[in-house]
């Protein structure tokens, strides 16, 4: 048996035998076009675990035929990145071409960290690749963002998760000497989440643990080994999405004790706190919104707190907002609002608008009735004058729908008193 897991076994060394990311790397595509002509910028690829951050940086070194140097903010700190900066420097005086320095987890780096990169990255002393799960504009400084592409990964899609379990049995030097039969591949895909690393480490598994020559994959076979096995909570990535979403939907559904629980996991497994954090913050707004106001601003106070305390005392802001949030009413009017509002404009295009609600600040302008026939709501009593704000085509449209909730039914009366029956509140 191989002490090399499959996955890194089976990791393409060239952008044929690349699975996925079509839309980057497949004929034509722009950074396809851009390793091809050997001119390529510092970049960022942001995406999902396992969908081949790494490999395609290690592909891009040596199609170009580059010295390649790898670090993990995990545990690389300035002195790393200086003696590799050194190192490209020294190479670059005795003609070598200029080295890739890839970054795994680049978001965990430091502001002094990332600074220390930027006059080798401007000087193109080196092209940096760094890779992240996270939003990179919140977490590479901008200096270090203005100079490189960022280039979005995506989950694989089931055919190209199939492929490589495919391609798995028929080219890898321990698994083409059985006789694997994939019978069923629905739990495999599901227990993957488009994670091309977690699919082969869940596969190996199956197949260690049955042991035989002949294997029958199945649902329930797989099912039986691998919830066994995998582990709980991987702080590196493995399971992070998969956790968040509980955690999400445990709040969402008002269970403050399994949101903690989740929580807890998060904690434990290492997560970053902000990253916790940003998420309550866009849940107070997506999951409780007007039903509660006040939810949004904990949270965003949270926010504040845990990136001023840091660990281990940030637990405890976070788990007053989790089980705040987690008891809070609920109401999700606010995102169906923008969600219905956003597919309106790409439905009806771009409306005029009335001239009454256009701004005159010229005198041709005024002379064409722009904003002549305004009505300024705060002469009027109760601070409302009834008159047309949408387009003439959409008049009468009705995109927010207060919740059934107390905050909210004040809303809807209050709206009613307004208008009436002209948008059926």
């Amino acid at each position: 048996m191989s002490l090399i897991p499959l996955a890194e076994r089976l990791r393409p060394q060239n952008l044929d035998d690349y699975i996925g990311q079509q839309h980057l790397v497949g004929e034509g595509a722009i950074l396809r076009r851009a390793i091809e002509s050997g001119n390529i910028p510092s970049m960022i690829f942001w995406g999902p675990p396992g969908v081949g951050k790494t490999t395609l940086a290690h592909i891009i070194s040596n199609r170009l035929k580059r010295p390649f140097y790898a670090l993990s903010a995990i545990n690389a700190g300035v002195k790393d990145i200086r003696d590799v900066i050194d190192k490209a420097k020294s190479q670059a005086f005795f003609g070598t071409n200029m080295p890739v320095l890839f970054i795994d987890e680049i978001h965990r780096f430091s502001k002094s960290q990332q600074d220390s990169l930027l006059g080798a990255v401007e000087k193109g002393t080196l092209t940096l690749i760094g890779a992240t799960t996270e939003n990179p504009s919140f977490e590479v400084i901008s200096a270090l963002l203005s100079r490189s592409q960022v280039y979005v990964l995506q989950h694989l899609k089931a055919e190209d998760l199939i492929h490589l379990l495919h391609t798995a049995c028929t080219k890898d030097e321990v698994l083409r000497e059985k006789k694997i039969d994939l019978q069923e591949t629905e739990a495999l895909l599901r227990i993957s989440g488009g994670d091309a690393r977690r699919l082969l480490n869940a596969f190996e598994l199956v197949i260690n643990a049955i042991g035989k020559k002949e294997i029958v994959i199945t649902n329930e076979e797989v099912l039986k080994h691998v919830q066994q096995n995998l582990a709980l909570y991987d702080k590196d990535g493995e399971q992070h999405y998969d956790i968040i979403s509980a955690f999400i939907k445990s709040i969402r559904g008002s269970d403050p004790n399994a949101a903690v629980y989740w929580l807890a996991r998060m904690i434990e497994g290492g997560e970053d706190p902000s990253f916790i954090a940003r998420r309550l913050l866009i849940l107070a707004s997506e999951d409780i919104g007007n039903a509660n106001p006040n939810a949004l601003l904990l949270a965003n106070n949270c926010f504040q707190a845990v990136n001023v305390i840091g660990w281990p005392e940030s637990r405890i802001i976070l788990a007053q907002c989790v089980t705040y949030l987690a008891s809070s009413a609920k109401s999700n009017a606010s995102y169906m609002a923008i969600n219905k509002a956003q597919a309106l404009v790409k439905q009806t295009g771009d409306q005029p608008v009335p001239l009454h609600l256009r701004n005159a600040p010229t005198k041709l302008m005024k002379e064409l009735g722009y904003g002549e026939a305004y009505q300024y709501s705060h002469q009027f009593q109760g601070n409302f004058g009834e008159q047309e704000y949408f387009p003439e085509s959409l008049s009468n449209t009705v995109l927010y729908e207060p919740g059934d909730n107390a905050r909210e039914q004040e809303l809807r009366a209050y709206l009613k008193r307004c208008w009436n029956a002209k948008y059926g509140y």
